[in-house]
């Protein structure tokens, strides 16, 4: 059974209730991740997520996966105009996404 570690709540949980009650399989532990993080401020051990925050407005979301943080960035700036800031997981380095430019009219 896969466990979750937190050192800032010194606790430590089994995923036995996302694997058997919620079905989550193999994505349990990013659920239990995100409604940690949503319940207490803050992700378990281990677990950093992408960024994406918005220049322009205080629109922005956090991600456990680099896949949903690029499509959010994308459709973001393709919607508003505005350019996003995306930050890797524990990395100092963060990517502008901006609208990209159509030449079909």
């Amino acid at each position: 059974m896969p466990t979750v570690a937190c050192s800032r709540c010194d606790h430590e949980w089994d995923l036995a209730y996302e694997l058997d009650e919620l079905a989550a399989g193999n994505r349990a532990v990013e659920q239990f991740a995100m409604d940690h993080e949503r319940h207490t401020g803050h992700y378990p051990d281990g677990v950093t997520p992408w960024i994406a925050d918005c220049r322009v407005c205080p629109d922005g979301s956090r991600f456990l996966a680099e896949r949903p943080a690029r499509r959010f960035a994308r459709t973001h700036a393709r919607h508003t105009g505005h350019p996003v800031d995306l930050s890797k997981p524990d990395a100092d380095v963060t990517e502008t996404v901006s609208e990209e430019k159509r030449t079909d009219k």
